[in-house]
């Protein structure tokens, strides 16, 4: 991994874009999602009557302590765990009512996963890796290849692509895992924590490259994570605590109340300064 004491990339804040984008089209509908995990006789309400719109081209972070179900419901949302209450669709489809052979068959069409581990097969290369869910859909070797190397050319490793991920940073892991996620042109991309086992200057190098794209081709993201640095650069931070939303910020009103944040630090050490 680098090392941290590098000078961060510089990331363009949200509030110079474009904003939350209410006029863009709607892929997320969620309403009153529920999800509740059993233990013996212990049941733990992991998600508690969960609504949320994501429209296409935004990039959202939620927020919360651990526990709180970020993870359960991103799982949900994506259709890798199935929940107990509630109504959701995507791109206007409803994942309930897919059956599970359906809903593995538009998670791999419509979707890209990026996690904080990484999941990459280690005998792979960084192309093979890239190539491989285009392979298991039915896209020919040649072409899979194709798209592939252009894909790992855009996050800025096709000097890589030959490389196994034994030989490649803990940054350049994540960006085969972006080039992996983004290969089959999804309408989202689900992301958890996936700064999490990178450094600071490795952290905003792959944020830095996920708001590029974003920006670029309008690729919707949406981000589990703990990381202030990632919520700084989404348009939208959603909270959460107990398994229920408890409130969302803008990326304005998150700058505004940085900046209120900052004036009461300095306002002591001013007067301090003065006396």
């Amino acid at each position: 991994m680098h090392s941290s004491t590098s000078t961060s990339p510089s990331i363009t804040t949200p509030s110079q874009v474009a904003g939350r984008r209410e006029e863009a089209p709607v892929i997320v509908q969620a309403q009153g999602i529920s999800k509740t995990y059993y233990t013996g006789a212990v049941a733990v309400q992991a998600l508690r009557e969960v609504s949320l719109t994501i429209h296409a081209g935004e990039m959202v972070a939620v927020m919360g302590p651990s526990g709180c179900g970020k993870t359960t419901l991103l799982n949900c949302l994506s259709g890798l765990d199935r929940f107990d209450r509630g109504e959701l669709s995507i791109e206007g489809a409803s994942l309930r009512r897919m059956s599970d052979r359906a809903r593995t068959d538009y998670r791999a069409r419509r979707m890209g996963f990026v996690f904080q581990t990484f999941n990459l097969l280690p005998v792979l290369t960084a192309a093979e890796n890239v190539e491989l869910s285009l392979l298991v859909s039915g896209v020919r070797p040649k072409e899979a290849r194709r798209r592939s190397l252009a894909m790992l050319e855009q996050v800025g490793l096709l000097d890589w692509a030959h490389h196994r991920p034994g030989e490649l940073s803990g940054g350049q892991r994540q960006r085969v895992t972006l080039a992996r996620a983004l290969v089959n042109d999804p309408a989202i991309v689900w992301a958890d924590e996936p700064t999490g086992n990178l450094d600071v200057v490795t952290s905003g190098e792959v944020l830095s490259l996920m708001q590029r794209l974003n920006q670029e081709q309008g690729q919707t993201f949406v981000i589990v994570t703990h990381d202030p640095q990632v919520s700084a650069v989404c348009h939208r931070v959603i909270h959460m605590r107990d398994g229920e939303i408890i409130g969302e910020q803008t990326a304005e009103e998150q700058a505004a109340g940085e900046q209120d944040a900052g004036a009461k630090r300095a306002g002591p050490e001013a007067g301090e300064a003065g006396a």
